[in-house]
């Protein structure tokens, strides 16, 4: 909307004006005399339309709301503040016609302001060029129009100035559009940084409840739904967004990122369970006890419906579900419990299908303890025996207390399991029939394998 008159009888130096001899003198502007009376045409019409500047401004507005949709709301939200702001622009612009010098900082100026408060108000930067152009060509005709009703055989003049006034033009959309990408941006960052914070409050447990329908709206999710928390990382960027991809299949999920931990605040379907999130993928828990033939720490007994992924790929904690934005900070905790219990190999690990694992997780003191009560005595053995012994009792385990399916697990006849078995009761006092000593039994074989000597 802003118009500003470059003058072209300003006399502009030659490239090389810099290499001349310094006693040379300096060329004096010289002045074509029909740009001097383009310009005395020029001033004699802008005076006029400074003069009738209400008016003007009236027709801009209504220009504005009949073509320029977002002005029409604009107008209708707060007609005083959008006319005030035509007006300023508008003095400006016919200011610039007449003294391009002295009032470009202030055009400048007010063209940034517009830029930058449209901006933060949401108009469409689109719109707002629109209004630009449509103030500029309104100017022009006036000029015209004024010209032509005082001196219409001086109206052949302005052709020598339209150029400067709508290189103008374009200077203070260009002007404006800077002005307002970068208040876009700052207005971007604080949203995404406003955002962080909510979420981060959230999954810390720190949500204070006044806060929590600002955080359900930023979010955009309901404060009242039905969530898990999925913690993700990974060796690679690669592996994490897989992971990712996964969890966010079918589903809505906002992501939090951390330094080491990715976490997904997931809403569930009214139907679904925690334990479908981010299927199909590797189940396996940590090992609850030694292999066969691999020493402590691996082996049999550790569920897994699957090979493992290869090393280096994500691990995956899913929480069990929560009710309620409120709530999502424990489901955080629990999420961290869930990926704490998976390999280290890579996977994914659904709290709700590994409750034992994740209470021994919990407390690794009591863990310890426990493995100390019920497997201690077996560190008395040559460590060959211990692992034949432990093998026996995870494979046993993992086979639903069958003697016949742990032996084909372990390429062993039946009798050579049910042997195995009874050595242990002999060596640690305990019965594996007393469901209290299976229990303990069963959660040290998970304790050791989560925390191996």
């Amino acid at each position: 909307m802003h118009h500003a008159l470059r003058s072209r009888t300003v006399f502009r130096p030659a490239a090389d004006a810099a290499a001349a001899p310094a006693h040379r003198p300096r060329p004096q502007p010289v002045r074509s005399p029909i740009d001097a009376d383009a310009l005395r045409v020029l001033h004699r019409a802008a005076r006029v339309l400074l003069e009738d500047l209400a008016g003007l401004t009236d027709r801009l507005v209504a220009v504005l709301q009949e073509q320029e949709p977002a002005y029409r709301a604009a107008v209708t939200c707060d007609p005083t503040a959008t006319w005030q702001e035509v007006h300023r622009s508008l003095e400006h612009s016919v200011s610039s016609l007449l003294d391009p010098r002295g009032s470009r900082d202030a055009a400048r100026r007010c063209s940034w302001r517009i830029g930058a408060t449209r901006a933060e108000q949401g108009l469409p930067l689109d719109a707002l060029l629109h209004a630009f152009r449509l103030g500029g060509s309104l100017v022009w005709q006036g000029l015209i129009d004024e010209t032509a009703r005082t001196a219409p055989e001086d109206v052949r003049l302005l052709v020598h100035v339209a150029s400067d006034v709508w290189n103008f033009v374009d200077e203070h959309c260009t002007l404006v559009a800077d002005a307002y990408r970068q208040v876009e941006r700052q207005l971007a960052w604080r949203r995404e940084n406003r955002l962080r914070v909510l979420a981060g409050a959230l999954l810390d447990g720190a949500s204070r409840i006044a806060d929590l329908p600002e955080t359900a709206q930023a979010l955009d999710l309901p404060e009242e739904g039905r969530y898990v928390v999925a913690a993700v990382t990974a060796g690679c960027p690669t592996d994490g967004a897989g992971a990712r991809a996964a969890l966010a299949r079918g589903a809505r999920v906002y992501w939090h990122t951390g330094v080491e931990v990715d976490y997904g605040i997931v809403l569930l379907g009214e139907d679904a369970d925690a334990g479908t999130v981010g299927r199909p993928g590797h189940e396996g828990p940590p090992t609850a006890g030694p292999g066969p033939g691999s020493g402590p720490g691996t082996g049999a007994g550790s569920g897994s419906s699957g090979a493992g992924p290869a090393a280096g790929s994500a691990r995956t904690g899913v929480s069990t579900a929560v009710t309620g934005l409120a709530a999502v900070g424990e489901a955080r905790r629990l999420a961290d419990v869930a990926l704490g219990l998976c390999p280290r190999t890579g996977g994914a690990i659904r709290l709700t299908e590994h409750l034992p694992a994740a209470l021994v997780v919990s407390a690794p003191d009591l863990g310890a303890a426990l493995v100390e009560r019920a497997l201690g005595p077996l560190g008395n053995l040559e460590p060959a025996d211990e692992a034949v012994l432990l093998d026996t009792l995870a494979a046993w385990l993992a086979c639903d207390g069958s003697a016949q399916r742990a032996g084909e697990r372990l390429y062993c006849h039946r009798n050579t399991v049910l042997n195995r078995l009874r050595r242990y009761e002999q060596l640690t006092g305990r019965s594996l029939a007393r469901p209290a000593d299976l229990m303990e039994v069963s959660l040290a074989l998970t304790a050791r394998g989560l925390y191996p000597r």
